[in-house]
């Protein structure tokens, strides 16, 4: 009975080995190689994406509601580097673990290979940007890939006695110090620049390059109607105050996609379909041509906690949703308006919030430029008063007129609620949390936010004290932050400043803290300071 190993010809069963950490690294390669191939044609090739993207894009769409929620108040903006780390870390072990099966049984360790690949192309048949027949070709050339590198990685691997061996000419020697090391080596060098090179190639032909010089070249019509002139009261311009307008490249990005996708607005085209008399379908020149409106407008993501970050105002320009949709013509009973993204996610509003919200918007702008492409080049959704989750649709591909029995959204399954009205919020930004400031008089200030409804109130609490009203910039809209302020007169010692703001309803913060499940989190913003002597 003889075993076959790769690279071995068939001997007794106590013939010398590869060394286990000659095998595992020629698997580790072996499986580079293969992804690094895989990359390379997913950037060749129309039609197709990273495998190892589909992947962690599979992940996203499989874990429960609980855990992406956790993931995001955790990690933040850093949660798609960390899973696609994640997904190479795994991709790595069961590269290691190829390799240590192939040291006695070869054919078991191909088979390894093709599992490794076959995830990642079952990953890529479930997006829909992905050629089906591209993908099995490509997880196919880069198994084969795999396959070849393990098998001659293995045959030039330094060998060690197997336990038991027989001893004499017959038994093939293991390897002393320095025999077979050098040309083993080689190999893997060899087998490291495949992979990298395969890998930095296939990234490099799906940057973003191409895009942004199509970005650059562009030039976005003057709105038909433009937002108002923004008042020198509107921005109190305090140090450390976050500002009226956040840059374009500082404003928060929370979504699925775990890379920006690059969509050619040569080729995009944005169809309104559905529950509609007339379904039609526009080109990104016939959008740019339609009459635009500006506006500026606060958003922020529901997973935005008490405080936190993730909520930013800017100026958007474009076509408004319902000049679209009357286009279209609704049909009686449509009840949702579903946005639809280039990479298949989904977000759906009620139809009523789409008619009676006026900036409600199919954005193609942003703070005076293009879309970038990390907010949804080349058109978004942009509706005030609901949170991105149900409303922000980015990348956007299509606008479906549907009912909320027939279609949910993407975060809805997922423990989300339907409808994502925006609480009313309040944030210190001055002084920073946990920061030592300087006994004397000191601001206090920030940003309150309640699109739709505006803010009319802010006001401060230190310690135990009474609330006192702060003074408010001046307002732009109803659906803008507007930024506050307090002199204080800050006496040494350990102080707790909380605040709390009244929209244009006059409903005030309520004090009882929520999770941001299911519909985004309440309650006031609550920091401490130390106050040292002058």
């Amino acid at each position: 009975m003889t075993t076959t190993t790769p690279g071995a010809r068939p001997v007794g069963p106590a013939a010398p080995l590869p060394s286990r950490g000659a095998a595992a690294l020629s698997g580790l390669l072996a499986t580079a190689v293969a992804l690094g191939i895989a990359e390379l044609l997913a950037g060749v090739l129309p039609g197709m994406r990273s495998l190892v993207l589909a992947v962690g894009d599979a992940v996203v769409d499989a874990v429960p509601g609980w855990l992406e929620r956790a993931a995001i108040a955790t990690l933040g903006t850093a949660d798609k580097p960390v899973l696609v780390a994640a997904v190479l870390v795994v991709c790595a072990l069961l590269g290691v673990a190829v390799g240590l099966l192939g040291r006695r049984h070869g054919s078991a360790a191909s088979a390894g290979v093709v599992g490794v690949a076959a995830l990642g192309v079952a990953a890529a048949l479930t997006d829909v940007r992905t050629t089906p027949v591209l993908a099995v070709l490509v997880g196919a050339v880069g198994a084969l890939a795999g396959i070849a590198t393990l098998t001659v990685l293995l045959r030039a691997a330094p060998r060690v006695a197997a336990p038991g061996g027989r001893t004499g000419a017959d038994a093939g020697p293991a390897d002393g110090p320095g025999v077979r090391r050098r040309p083993f080596l080689r190999l893997v060098v060899v087998a490291a620049a495949v992979a990298t090179a395969g890998a930095t190639a296939g990234r490099w032909l799906t940057s973003t390059d191409r895009v942004e010089q199509i970005r650059a070249a562009l030039r976005i019509p003057r709105p038909a109607v433009p937002a108002g002139p923004v008042p020198p009261e509107a921005d109190l311009e305090i140090p450390g105050l976050t500002p009226l307008f956040v840059p374009n490249e500082e404003f928060y990005r929370i979504d699925t996609a775990l890379t920006i996708p690059q969509v050619d607005p040569e080729a995009w085209s944005l169809s309104i379909e559905g529950m509609v008399d007339s379904p039609y379908r526009l080109t990104y020149a016939e959008l740019l041509e339609m009459p635009h409106l500006e506006a500026d407008i606060t958003l922020t993501c529901v997973s935005n906690e008490v405080g936190g970050g993730l909520v930013g105002n800017a100026r958007w320009q474009g076509v408004p949703l319902r000049t679209l949709l009357d286009r279209a013509g609704l049909q009686p009973g449509a009840t949702q308006v579903l946005g639809r993204s280039v990479d298949g996610f989904t977000a759906g509003f009620p139809v009523l919030t789409a008619l009676d919200v006026e900036d409600a918007m199919v954005a193609v702008a942003m703070n005076g430029e293009p879309l970038p492409a990390v907010h949804g080049f080349p058109a978004r959704l942009v509706v005030p008063g609901l949170y991105g989750y149900v409303s922000a649709t980015k990348w956007l591909s299509s606008i479906e007129l549907t009912t909320f029995e027939d279609e949910l959204g993407y975060w809805i399954p997922r423990g989300w609620a339907r409808e994502g009205p925006i609480k009313t919020q309040s944030r210190i930004d001055v002084p920073r949390r946990a920061s030592t400031i300087t006994a004397g008089r000191q601001p206090i200030a920030g940003v309150a936010w309640a699109p739709t409804r505006g803010i009319e109130q802010v006001e401060v609490r230190v310690d135990d004290g009474p609330w006192q009203s702060a003074r408010l910039a001046a307002a732009l809209d109803v659906d803008t932050w507007r930024q506050w302020v307090l002199e204080w007169d800050a006496t040494p010692g350990r102080h707790t400043l909380s605040v709390r703001a009244s929209d244009g309803t006059g409903e005030t913060q309520t004090d009882q803290r929520t999770p941001v499940a299911p519909d985004g989190a309440a309650g006031r913003h609550t920091i401490q300071v130390l106050v040292e002597p002058a």
